[in-house]
């Protein structure tokens, strides 16, 4: 590989598994069975890469342009998370390339028509905590394998249509469903601009003519009232609510009698 005829090439590949490639060359480059197009959308500064178990990191930077990464989807979070190649490229032989970088994106931020976005290598994962841990909640997630409620229930999701939209507060139409069924769930876009992407719902009301939603974070990407979503009950992870929203008692991941702190800190006394 000679240094004259080497380019750098980047590969995204979002959550929803839409990808997008680009490259700094002046021409399009196909490598590993992508098109690489060249663009401004994505420059990369140093990277920095370590020996051992620290963490290989590195910023992204670039336009925000119709043809690349828009305003609207990084504002909707559709890029959260989305994992990012950087290989180097012989472009006069595209087969003759190494791969220099694989990881996620990590915080983004925007002005001025242009975005910056924290690349965070594999090792990041290694900073994350693993195990299981003694505590009264429950400590599976709502319908994984350790719970095994199935969300796919008409009991626990149905869907229906946005009547109004303020910021992060929803009004849809009345349901059957009790006052706080939804809390802590989720709801999910199904059709128009903000199609597919989910957030957590971290209030439920049901106590007028409509239900009043709260989510935990507004939908930055066009939702409007008529447009369609999915809705999932929620679990606060208290061992009453498993046994009588979900019947789901054998599969309670906690330890509901759990000691408390005061009791683990009591000692003797003469008057008890």
């Amino acid at each position: 590989m000679t240094t004259t005829t080497l380019c750098r090439c980047w590969r995204l590949t979002r959550a929803d598994g839409r990808v997008f490639a680009f490259t700094d060359h002046d021409t399009a480059i196909t490598v590993d069975g992508t098109a690489f197009h060249p663009s401004e959308a994505l420059t990369a500064r140093a990277l920095e890469q370590t020996t051992g178990l620290s963490v290989d990191n590195s910023e992204a930077m670039g336009a925000l342009s119709d043809a690349g990464l828009t305003e609207e989807d990084i504002l909707a979070g559709r890029f959260d998370a989305a994992t990012i190649e950087i290989f180097e490229v012989d472009w006069s032989a595209p087969d003759n390339r190494r791969l220099l970088f694989t990881g996620e994106m990590g915080e983004i931020e925007r002005a001025g028509g242009a975005f910056k976005a924290e690349l965070r290598g594999l090792t990041e994962r290694l900073n994350v905590p693993h195990g299981k841990l003694y505590q009264r909640p429950c400590r599976a997630a709502l319908g994984d394998d350790d719970c095994r409620v199935d969300l796919d229930a008409s009991a626990y999701t149905t869907e229906t249509t946005v009547l109004a939209v303020d910021g992060a507060a929803l009004t849809l139409p009345a349901m059957a469903a009790a006052d706080g069924w939804f809390a802590h769930g989720t709801l999910r876009v199904l059709d128009e601009a903000a199609t597919g992407l989910v957030r957590r719902i971290r209030t439920d009301d049901a106590s007028g003519a409509d239900r009043c939603i709260v989510l935990t974070e507004a939908i930055g990407a066009g939702l409007s009232p008529g447009d369609a979503v999915q809705i999932s009950a929620g679990c606060d992870k208290r061992a009453a609510t498993c046994r009588a929203k979900f019947d789901n008692m054998v599969n309670f991941r906690g330890c509901p009698h759990l000691p408390s702190e005061d009791w683990l800190f009591a000692y003797p006394q003469k008057s008890s």
